[in-house]
């Protein structure tokens, strides 16, 4: 038998092997993933927070080394610097002007909530007169009950957390420790940006054949754009509806303003569900206070992504990652399912990669056959 067939044969026999033997015991490969993924979580969230900052910090940098006429090691540590220095403004921005409107909203919803659940079975004791339908009025009073039995609840697990404060500690210290880390990670990685993509081009050509590299490394561009487009999309789509959102709920409930405005934005990161989610809470939410308003709100809402969608995201965040709608709610569905939210966010620019690459190779079969 020929060596290369042999060698072959056994490939496919060893892979055979090992993959029955991963689905015989998939716990065990999902814990293993899972304990090596955890091991790893600062390296993941600095090379995320890095990803997130890369494009601001290329921004800066440009400017600087335009400023000083070349590019310089000073330009690349000063555009990190004010990366970061960005990132906190824009957290400090959000925790005094936005976190503090959105207590008020939250206290005012929970003081106004027994009048709220009033006003609803008064409605529904309306409707049911209206119907004829013989049926007892309808009592919720239950439902006040239930509200204060989680909030006492919650209190409890308060209270409880004194004869756990060992454990509560551990785990702020483990998360302060990997917070710590990953920001030295992310430092080191937009720092010294050039030195590892030549490194990791390096390692890539000394390992792998040329036949495959260049193809790996043209698939990793198309991801890293790719993902770049989508969370960029995601971010301004998501602070654009929220702030409009807000301004038009002055008009319509201004104690609730920041309130909707923050659960709109919050929900519009998620691709195609998340537009119904915020729509969805915050009718409901309007709904205990005026059925009309609640009415107005959806209107103005379908209203206002109409504008966002044809007209201000096109023209602020450019082209979008190219995957048609059909194929952003397979993804999205088919990602939920397997990793939850993680998954819906993560879905849709896999898919595009998965779609683009598809489409470039039947466009090149296709043009062979032509020429042939």
């Amino acid at each position: 038998m020929d060596k290369r067939l042999f060698k072959s044969i056994l490939l496919i026999l060893t892979y055979g092997v090992v993959l029955v033997m991963a689905l015989a015991r998939l716990d065990a490969v999902a814990g293993a993933v899972g304990y090596l993924l955890g091991l790893f979580r600062p390296l993941i969230i600095g090379f995320a927070l890095a990803f997130v900052l890369n494009r601001p910090c290329q921004f800066f940098f440009r400017q600087y080394s335009r400023l000083w006429g070349r590019e310089t090691g000073g330009a690349r540590a000063l555009a990190v610097v004010t990366s970061y220095l960005a990132l906190v403004v824009v957290i400090a921005a959000i925790f005094s002007f936005v976190v503090p409107k959105l207590v008020v909203s939250l206290q005012t919803f929970a003081g106004n909530l027994s009048g709220y659940i009033t006003n609803i079975q008064n409605w529904l004791n309306q409707l049911a007169a209206y119907l004829h339908l013989d049926m007892e009025a309808l009592d919720l009073s239950s439902l006040n009950q239930t509200l204060e039995g989680l909030f006492k609840q919650a209190l409890g697990v308060l209270s409880s957390l004194g004869p756990r404060l060992l454990e509560v500690t551990t785990g702020i210290v483990s998360v302060v420790v990997t917070g710590v880390l990953a920001l030295v990670f992310s430092i080191y990685m937009l720092s010294g940006r050039e030195t590892l993509l030549g490194q990791c081009r390096r390692v890539l050509r000394a390992y792998v054949p040329a036949r495959f590299a260049d193809p790996i490394t043209d698939v990793i561009h198309l991801t890293s754009d790719t993902f770049t487009k989508f969370v960029t999309g995601q971010l301004i789509e998501a602070c654009i509806l929220g702030g409009l959102c807000t301004v038009g709920m002055l008009f319509i409930q201004a104690d609730y303003a920041p309130l909707i405005g923050v659960t709109i934005g919050a929900s519009a990161i998620i691709p195609v569900a998340g537009a119904y989610i915020g729509a969805l809470i915050s009718a409901m939410l309007l709904l205990m206070v005026s059925p009309l308003k609640a009415l107005i709100f959806l209107i103005f809402l379908v209203v206002l992504q109409q504008i966002e969608g044809n007209v201000i995201y096109p023209k602020v965040v450019g082209s979008s990652i190219g995957l048609p709608g059909i194929w952003v709610l397979a993804a999205v569905t088919v990602g939920g399912g397997l990793l939850g939210l993680e998954g819906v966010l993560l879905s849709v620019p896999v898919a595009s990669v998965l779609y683009t690459l598809l489409r470039r190779d039947v466009h090149k079969r296709l043009d062979g056959r032509t020429t042939s």
